[in-house]
């Protein structure tokens, strides 16, 4: 037994000192001192000695044990300092390398328009308000003044949630002016822009899910050269002075009268492209007078009060404003196109 544990002693020491990471080191430590290890296995035989060597092989077991201990921490302490040099060496900082460069994001051409928007409005005295995507037929439809059986109600034209066709994605913003004045004191002035949905097929200037900003103004002696003239405005302060409009008579039922508001194609200057499908203008916005029947179904009267209202589009307004000749880009996230912004 004493030549085993001899034995053990110069191998477990020869075998330590040669261990080259943490990972062997514990390996050997699990073979020499573990429960089903090289010394608990010659110490079982302790039992063959007879009580005189007893005492003495088990003083020699314990000072090997230590012996193996003490070697174990002594190369554990060396290989942990060794793996810390290598580790700081590896992540060594060299200060002389140039910084790398951080890509900063900025606003979509979409919202920096919109954001002016609400600026030009906000300096004239408008609240800015926000609504429901999910609207009820009762204010799309009903109460601006188209019944049952109106066109702009056909399943063709509107993305509907029941049958009955009375939940829907909104097809305008103009919701949001009964919404208003439902529940705001007179007089009112409001803008309230967000996403609106209709079965339009795509095209460079048309999408199934775009963004209005909707405009209404109610108030005694209110006419249409008040609309005229802030419409007007509002078209100045975000393209220049020089900017052409052009008013067109219309139709829509929560108005009367009615009219479209063009400006010029910032593609051709006027002479008709592709962009303006050569009519040399590109329509803006939908606006006129709000229909007395509108007023007096939200509460107002019509002999007092008179209003008018506007929906502009989004996108529409950011290619005039930035020079963008198809409504498309403004939706695939292509960054080519968005960091020139």
């Amino acid at each position: 037994m004493k030549e085993k544990l001899n034995a053990l002693a110069a191998e477990s020491a020869a075998a330590i000192a040669a261990a080259g990471s943490l990972d062997e080191l514990e390996s050997l430590r699990v073979r020499f001192l573990g429960k089903k290890g090289e010394l608990t296995a010659i110490l079982k035989m302790m039992g063959r000695l007879s009580p005189e060597e007893r005492p003495v092989m088990g003083q020699l077991a314990n000072s090997v044990r230590a012996d193996l201990e003490s070697a174990l921490e002594a190369k554990k302490a060396e290989l942990g300092e060794k793996a810390l040099e290598e580790k700081m060496k590896a992540e060594a900082l060299d200060v002389t390398l140039p910084g790398k460069h951080i890509e900063t994001g900025h606003k979509h051409p979409m919202y920096i328009a919109l954001d002016e928007l609400k600026d030009i409005f906000i300096g004239m005295g408008f609240t800015v308000l926000d609504g429901p995507e999910v609207e009820l037929a009762e204010y799309n439809f009903d109460k601006l003044n188209a019944p049952e059986g109106h066109p702009s109600r056909d399943w063709s034209d509107t993305f509907y949630f029941d049958k009955d066709s009375r939940v829907m994605l909104r097809s305008q913003t103009s919701p949001m002016q009964v919404r208003a004045m439902e529940t705001m004191p007179l007089p009112i002035r409001i803008v309230a822009p967000g996403r609106v949905y209709r079965k339009d097929e795509v095209d460079a200037t048309h999408s199934p899910m775009f963004h209005q900003v909707e405009g209404m103004v109610i108030d005694r002696h209110i006419t249409m050269a008040d609309l005229k003239g802030t419409l007007n405005a509002m078209v100045r302060r975000l393209y220049g002075e020089n900017t052409k409009t052009r008013f067109r008579p219309h139709h829509f039922p929560f108005t009367e009268p009615s009219c479209e508001m063009d400006v010029q194609c910032h593609k051709c200057g006027g002479v008709g492209c592709p962009t303006c499908k050569g009519e040399g203008w590109i329509e803006l916005l939908g606006a006129g007078m709000i229909h007395p029947r509108v007023l007096e179904m939200s509460g107002i009267d019509p002999e007092v009060y008179s209003g008018w209202a506007f929906g502009i589009g989004l996108e529409r307004t950011a290619m005039r404003r930035f020079k963008i000749a198809d409504l498309r880009l403004i939706f695939e996230n292509d960054l080519r196109f968005l960091t020139q912004f």
